[in-house]
């Protein structure tokens, strides 16, 4: 990774007005839930891989029973801006939130009863390397949930994909549910489940795109400035036919540490 700020304010506020207060992925609060169905949260240490601005952290204090979250980011303005939302919910003594770098996370083993992420270790290219990471710090027992954008396959990409990660110009290490299949069996993790969420996705991408073309695009560009909004449309343009050809397919990853 680049020492390059990739979600700086302009981002943040774009992505966050698209996809609710504080979450810099789609799905919101609903998708949250989905992510982490069946997984017991109640008075646990949750760790937030990419944390970002911090709703989904104060999420699983507040609202879903968590004891304590720590929420991870590598990026100072995203995690200036979850130490602040925190703040305002008053669950500091709940939530942290700790700037890291790339690569081993600062934890001791076995400190956390679940980990979770939610579409940003897209961003960490060795995935056997973070599974491994991941069972380290997990407690026995303990739960690994997280959601991811994949694509299908490994190997050369489509052309059209290939335009789409481009356009995004967010640093994207896809892999495949294949490839994370193996990383994570080959790590040590049980029950290891991959669930694809491309056609959920496809719609919604669809609409946001709607929402950015249509009626309200001149609201959209006073709040973010017109030449923003034009690459965002480039961007989610470029992002259709991979999502409808099953190219770009996001899913739910799961596993567990043997107890």
């Amino acid at each position: 990774m680049s020492d390059e700020i990739l979600y700086d304010r302009q981002v943040i506020d774009f992505l966050e007005e698209l996809w609710g207060e504080g979450f810099l992925s789609p799905g919101g609060a609903g998708e949250v839930a989905r992510v982490v169905e069946g997984v017991d949260l109640k008075g646990k240490h949750i760790l937030d891989i990419g944390c970002g601005s911090g709703a989904i952290a104060v999420l699983l204090a507040d609202k879903m029973g968590a004891g304590k979250v720590t929420g991870i980011d590598v990026e100072a303005p995203v995690c200036e801006a979850a130490r602040l939302r925190v703040r305002d919910a008053g669950l500091e003594a709940k939530v942290e939130i700790i700037e890291v770098s790339p690569g081993p996370m600062p934890f001791d083993a076995e400190t956390f009863d679940v980990v979770f992420s939610k579409d940003s270790i897209i961003h960490i290219p060795d995935k056997a390397a973070l599974a491994a990471e991941v069972l380290r710090v997990l407690k026995p027992g303990g739960a690994f949930a997280a959601s991811d954008w994949l694509t299908k396959h490994d190997g050369d990409m489509s052309p059209e994909m290939a335009h789409y990660v481009k356009m995004e110009d967010l640093e994207f290490q896809m892999a495949s549910p294949a490839k994370y299949r193996v990383a994570m069996e080959g790590a040590g993790f049980e029950a290891v489940e991959l669930v694809d969420r491309n056609l959920w996705y496809a719609q919604v991408s669809a609409a946001e795109l709607a929402e950015l073309t249509g009626p309200n695009r001149a609201r959209w560009e006073a709040r973010h400035g017109a030449d923003f909004i034009q690459h965002q449309i480039e961007i989610w343009d470029a992002m259709q036919p991979v999502l409808k050809s099953g190219e770009h397919c996001p899913h739910h990853i799961r596993g567990r540490k043997p107890g």
